[in-house]
């Protein structure tokens, strides 16, 4: 999920009644929300785990059990400057670290939970194992989720500055309303595979790709032996009309010397679940494009940051 959806889960747990458990709640629940996503700074670092977005930064072992004592340290850290310069805080609460802990972990939590339900995938399991996770229920930025918790933070923040009591009483119904709409969308999905797997007994790696604003939509990709399928499915009419199948080309001589040539390519295939390569030659020089099928062919769709076409010299 994109970081404004992280940060105001965070913030609607906070308004939620949770910030007023210790003096720096609110800020562990939005910084903790967003805290795994540490992993971007790192981008080429050579550790494949760490240098992998949604990697080990994500993961139950490694990113949540970590991170949040670290920011723990660093919130507690301030807090302490801040008094010792004299500082006097507004909200008046008093500094409970067992609760600022706990919150750092909260909403730590939330992060892989979210992400894990978009095509993205996460390593649940990272650095044990490089496995990738999907719940394919949200689209990477779901409007309706931006809508819902951001409306609900605003209605709770006039009732608050109002000292009206029941402030919290928005923010939870639309945490429950928004947990209710991702257990929908779970079922919209796997509804979506099962006809993927009565047509295609054989497909794997089945990927149901929730649409922008329109959520209730997919968008169908899988594997079929060494052919990647695609098709849209709707509620009514269920698997529509599917294109040719296309050969990954993975195995393909030119394609496994790109990616021995080029480690932009390789990092990139360390994230692609489902990579599908197109060759082109001009002469002496091949050019190799490769792009995740989740997201498109190559020239049409996601190939991945940083992620250059590569060119052979098939004559040198």
């Amino acid at each position: 999920m994109d970081n404004l959806t992280h940060s105001l889960t965070g913030w609607a747990l906070g308004q939620a009644g949770l910030k007023q458990k210790s003096r720096k709640g609110l800020a562990a629940l939005i910084l903790g929300a967003n805290a795994p996503d540490i992993d971007v700074f790192f981008f080429w670092v050579p550790w494949e785990p760490l240098a992998t977005h949604r990697g080990v930064t994500h993961s139950l072992i490694a990113g949540v059990l970590i991170l949040p004592a670290m920011l723990w340290g660093l919130l507690m850290l301030l807090d302490r400057w801040q008094v010792s310069r004299g500082k006097t805080f507004k909200s008046g609460l008093a500094m409970r670290p067992a609760w600022l802990l706990a919150l750092c972990y909260i909403a730590a939590i939330t992060h892989p939970l979210l992400d894990l339900q978009t095509t993205y995938a996460v390593q649940l399991f990272s650095p044990l194992s490089g496995r990738w996770y999907h719940a394919d229920s949200l689209f990477i930025v779901d409007v309706w989720l931006w809508a819902l918790l951001g409306l609900a933070i605003a209605w709770s923040r006039m009732r608050e500055k109002q000292r009206r009591s029941g402030f919290e009483r928005p923010v939870r119904a639309a945490l429950v309303a928004g947990f209710a709409y991702i257990c929908l969308n779970l079922g919209l999905s796997e509804r979506a595979m099962a006809d993927v797997r009565a047509r295609h007994q054989r497909a794997t790696s089945i990927f149901a790709s929730p649409q922008a604003v329109r959520s209730w939509q997919r968008r169908m990709s899988w594997r079929n032996d060494e052919a990647i399928h695609r098709a849209p499915w709707r509620i009514l009419g269920g698997l529509r009309a599917e294109g040719p199948p296309v050969s990954s080309n993975m195995d393909d001589p030119i394609v496994l010397r790109a990616i021995r040539e080029d480690p932009n390519l390789r990092h990139f295939l360390h994230w692609s679940i489902m990579p599908v390569a197109r060759v082109t030659r001009d002469g002496c020089v091949a050019t190799v494009e490769v792009a995740d099928a989740r997201y498109g062919l190559p020239g049409e769709g996601l190939r991945g940051p940083g992620v250059p076409e590569t060119r052979l010299d098939l004559c040198g």
